[in-house]
């Protein structure tokens, strides 16, 4: 399968959640990890403490009687990493080790798994094994030439199914593909000393995944934007747990990621990404300038939790400002026309409109009473427009402006009755506004109503 930018885009998929900043074990929101694309063991969900085991995904295909279908499974597999000292002709657990000037502890990391599944049938009921064989790894680690320590890394085997199911759709040319991926690894609750069952789960689970599809005689089609001939079809598919898009294999055909998380047609990773930071839907310069600010303390932690996170730090380290420049902002547009717009024709016509508004004069009626500059009103906000007008409610405040706007919309600025710094407002030109019916009048500042 020739699909190197759609990889790029499933690799973002298969690492979203992996590690999130601050990318340490010890920060809250890495506590309960792999957050997408997670297929529990079977009776883990029942039991409270994983994921269900199963996604299906159906596809509108424009098949050919010989047609064929090419499927990559996806997924992460869990790998527990426990560290541990030299104890006389033996090894011990211990909570962390420091090396070298790096900390370790034990925590859970996790290995890319792809699974090809090609030239599959558009059959009823077509059933494929997807197994990973489970394995353990030893990592010395030596201070001054002297072994002072290893990583003990394990992994359990993994036993999927992916069933393929075929159907003829509403359209004669149409045929509507089922995809479902079920997680069928035993596991048992209790069984490791020292784990929760979530972590027991969780290492019997497939992480991030996701399938990559392509046909051979056949047209898939987006559910999205596809041909009218197909709408029926794909307006009656059913989605579970996941959601197919299209995708571009390398010689510009169409193919389909059949995603944990909802996307568009044709997603793409942003050419300004210097690279991955686990979290696809965070602002990159945002997150590399958090990441900027981390202590030596808090980089030597997230050092030792993940090799992973010890390459974002390094990555970020080494970008340079033109780098932290194309980060901070990019323009493109849809491939449409370009509409020219004059910057010598006003917004606001000021001959009109704007010539005769006098906010600091004019008045508006609320329950038959004029409300003007100087006047005093109750605060009763009732609109969905700021969550901070709630903290004002039942406040006193005195009218400083009436305002209308082009839709023909009136705005109330007003400035809170015992606010100390009341007399800069009308200096800086900032004040609460309110729609006219979130006003109650009261009695002026000179007494009169």
């Amino acid at each position: 399968m020739t699909l190197t930018a759609a990889r790029r885009v499933a690799d973002a998929i298969l690492y979203e959640g992996y590690l999130l900043y601050p990318y340490r074990a010890s920060s809250a929101k890495n506590q309960v990890r792999w957050q997408f694309g997670v297929l529990g063991p079977p009776g883990a969900t029942e039991a409270g403490v994983g994921e269900p085991d199963h996604l299906a995904a159906e596809l509108v295909v424009e098949a050919q009687p010989d047609a064929r279908l090419d499927v990559v499974v996806r997924f992460l597999q869990v790998q527990a990493r426990t560290v541990e000292r030299p104890n006389g002709d033996g090894w011990v657990p211990v909570a962390e080790l420091v090396v070298g000037g790096t900390r370790w502890i034990p925590y859970s990391e996790a290995v890319p798994r792809e699974v090809p599944l090609p030239d599959l049938p558009l059959e009823p009921g077509l059933q494929l094994p997807v197994a990973v064989p489970g394995g353990e790894q030893v990592e010395q680690l030596e201070e001054g030439g002297v072994v002072v320590g290893r990583l003990v890394r394990t992994r359990v085997p993994l036993d999927g199914v992916l069933t393929l199911t075929a159907r003829p759709g509403v359209d004669p040319r149409a045929v509507v593909v089922q995809l479902r991926f079920d997680n069928r690894t035993p596991w048992a609750p209790h069984s490791v000393p020292g784990w929760s069952d979530r972590d027991v789960a969780a290492r019997s689970s497939f992480v991030g995944t996701h399938l990559l599809v392509t046909a051979r005689r056949a047209r898939l089609t987006s559910l999205l934007d596809g041909p009218d001939w197909a709408a029926a079809d794909a307006a009656a598919c059913a989605q579970e747990r996941c959601w197919p898009v299209v995708v571009a294999d390398d010689e510009g055909g169409d193919a389909v990621l059949v995603s944990p998380i909802i996307l568009g047609d044709h997603p793409a990773i942003a050419p300004e990404s210097a690279g991955d930071l686990f979290d696809a839907t965070e602002i990159d310069e945002i997150l590399t300038l958090r990441i900027l600010t981390l202590t030596e303390q808090e980089r030597e932690e997230a050092r030792g939790t993940d090799p992973r996170a010890a390459a974002i730090l390094d990555r970020c380290d080494a970008l340079s400002p033109a780098d932290l420049d194309r980060l901070h902002g990019g323009r493109r547009d849809d491939g449409g026309p370009v509409q020219e717009v004059s910057l010598d024709i006003p917004t606001w016509d000021e001959a009109g409109l704007n010539g005769n508004a006098q906010p600091e004069r004019d008045a508006v009626l609320i329950a038959g009473v004029p409300v003007a500059r100087g006047s005093r009103v109750l605060l009763r906000p009732s609109r969905p427009a700021d969550a901070q007008d709630i903290f004002l409610a039942g406040q006193t405040a005195v009218v400083a402006r009436v305002f209308g706007d082009l839709d023909g919309e009136t705005h109330v600025a007003v400035v809170l009755e015992d606010d100390p710094g009341a007399d800069l407002y009308d200096t800086t030109g900032r004040f609460y506004y309110f729609h006219p019916d979130e006003l109650e009048p009261l009695a002026s500042l000179g007494g009169t109503p």
